[in-house]
């Protein structure tokens, strides 16, 4: 079976992220981050605003518009109210990611079966699986600039000047930049040409490095051509976005310098190997490919380095980090794989049976605690799929153990990432029934159905509301700041968030209508993370005659 995953790298990691996030892409809820692009995305396709974008009707030029074409593309196709469809380019990125981390891998000289170990531990990382259900635009950008990095290697690494590498660079480049601004250039590609020059400075013409700038201005052009269009087609809206973005660099989320530094633990299952993979004096003499593991690990520091600087800081920024990261940390997985069963010092030995031993007993543990509860408790009836995939991972727990101790470790590689796909259906499976299972969620539809009134009928927001509500709305949501604005209408329909209070009772307006009455929407699923945010009451008013 390993060899036959060897024989097609690229297809055995599209298959692993294919398994791994396709069958559950629409089990989690809508989350804030992705309603707005999705809102975005819906709005390109029913008022087609495909450049100057917006949401709610509102401009919002917060972030470039090509992950949200990607999206409002794939609704087109499968339908703008599947969250499978519109989660779909993300995973689609992911499969991008992996297969160029194994291709600049073997660029790099590392064998198959190092570039592929690469390849696998970028797509099984914690935060790259987690980053499709939160729909940041970090995947694209990221993405795509690896695609620019490998063309770039191509062209240092040529003797002769490959124009279709250069054109495939500008392509990289410009869409990484149309996806999130210069987030990776400045966080992914900037500390790789850093690491580069620094490592392989010798085998690198002052020639190639210019036709390099050449090629990354022309990128660079391109991605900020659509900046560009919406300064000139809306300059004051931009300016004024753009003023609350940059200020946003040194005042929201303002974090200390260290707040990285715990970076490998997104990693998730790789977390020690990752931890291990950065300690310099050990495993330089153990590595494979001294020159390129230089490169990897001075690539990983100086991206945390770069990212550190900045005082705005989120979780989710290390996600480039995490690229470079799983190339470093597959050398230490290479180095295992070759030598362990030749170890005997225990200092090598024991943080490797604690690592991936401690990761079986956790498959073990979750199966057991797991088919604890659906036998005894049974809150819900749930398929017997479900039953199978927890009973699978005390099977890949003991096999993993039992690998581990016949010192196996690329079976134990290998039995990590099965283990990882029967978890997240183990998981994917019970929060699905759950969720079909839950009593308070509530649609819009049923609002419609409740009310007896159609679709179309304008619904106001009084003052706020969420992107999950207009999200779920599936239209616009005006938002007025006083009943006056709506004194002509003779029903109006107006949400008043449950978080802003009775506000609309106090509006000086308020006696000009009768209250016909108020009714809950609550989007949240019953008992899964309840937030308020996604809690309106809908009120009926009518004209005082």
């Amino acid at each position: 079976m390993i060899d036959l995953v060897k024989k097609r790298p690229i297809l055995t990691i599209i298959t692993v992220v294919a398994l791994l996030l396709l069958p559950f892409l629409d089990v989690m809820e809508v989350t804030i981050m992705e309603a707005r692009n999705f809102i975005t995305a819906r709005e390109m396709l029913t008022d087609d605003n495909w450049i100057l974008t917006t949401m709610n009707g509102e401009a919002r030029y917060q972030k470039p518009p090509l992950p949200t074409w990607l999206t409002a593309l794939s609704a087109m196709l499968f339908g703008i109210k599947s969250t499978w469809a519109l989660r779909l380019p993300a995973v689609l990125m992911v499969m991008l990611l992996g297969s160029m981390l194994y291709t600049l891998s073997r660029k790099l000289t590392l064998d198959k079966s190092h570039s592929l170990y690469n390849g696998l531990i970028g797509v099984t990382s914690l935060y790259v699986i987690l980053i499709v259900f939160e729909a940041p635009w970090d995947i694209y950008a990221h993405a795509f600039m690896l695609v620019g990095i490998y063309s770039i290697v191509q062209i240092f690494r040529k003797d002769t000047i490959s124009w279709a590498y250069g054109l495939l660079a500008i392509v990289g480049i410009g869409c990484s930049v149309l996806s999130k601004g210069p987030v990776s250039a400045y966080a992914l590609l900037l500390p790789f040409l850093i690491s580069y020059g620094i490592i392989f400075r010798t085998s690198t013409t002052a020639k190639k490095w210019l036709l390099f700038v050449g090629l990354l201005l022309v990128g660079l052009a391109v991605g900020f051509s659509w900046y560009l269009y919406v300064r000139y087609a809306d300059p004051e809206t931009f300016a004024a976005i753009t003023s609350k973005e940059t200020g946003n660099w040194t005042s929201y989320n303002v974090r200390p310098f260290y707040y990285y530094w715990s970076f490998f633990v997104q990693s998730g299952l790789w977390t020690v190997p990752a931890f291990i993979g950065l300690l310099y004096p050990y495993l330089k003499t153990r590595v494979s490919n001294l020159k390129v593991y230089q490169f990897t690990l001075l690539w990983t520091l100086v991206a945390v380095v770069l990212l550190s600087v900045i005082p705005e800081k989120k979780s989710r920024y290390l996600m480039p980090v995490l690229i470079p990261l799983a190339m470093n940390t597959g050398f230490y997985i290479e180095y295992l794989i070759r030598r362990f069963k030749e170890l005997k010092d225990k200092r090598e030995t024991i943080p490797v049976y604690f690592s991936f031993g401690i990761i079986g007993i956790v498959f073990i543990g979750a199966s057991i605690f797991g088919l604890y509860l659906l036998f005894t408790e049974k809150p819900i009836e749930v398929p017997i799929i479900t039953y199978v995939f927890y009973g699978s991972l005390s099977v890949i727990g003991i096999l993993l153990l039992k690998k581990l101790y016949q010192k196996s470790i690329e079976q134990v590689f290998v039995l990590l990432t099965i283990g990882l796909i029967a978890l997240i259906y183990s998981l994917g499976t019970l929060h699905a029934e759950n969720k079909i299972a839950s009593k308070n969620h509530f649609e819009f539809d049923g609002f419609f159905k409740g009310l007896n009134i159609d679709k179309s009928t304008p619904i106001y927001a009084y003052k706020k509301t969420s992107p999950e509500m207009i999200w779920a709305r599936g239209a616009k949501i005006p938002i007025i700041n006083s009943l006056k604005e709506l004194k002509g209408n003779d029903v109006i329909y107006i949400i008043d968030c449950e978080w802003c209070g009775e506000l609309i009772e106090n509006d000086p307006y308020i006696d000009t209508f009768k209250n016909a009455g108020s009714y809950l929407i609550d989007l949240n699923y019953e008992g899964l993370d309840y937030k308020n945010r996604k809690v309106g009451y809908v009120y009926k008013l009518i004209k005082r005659e």
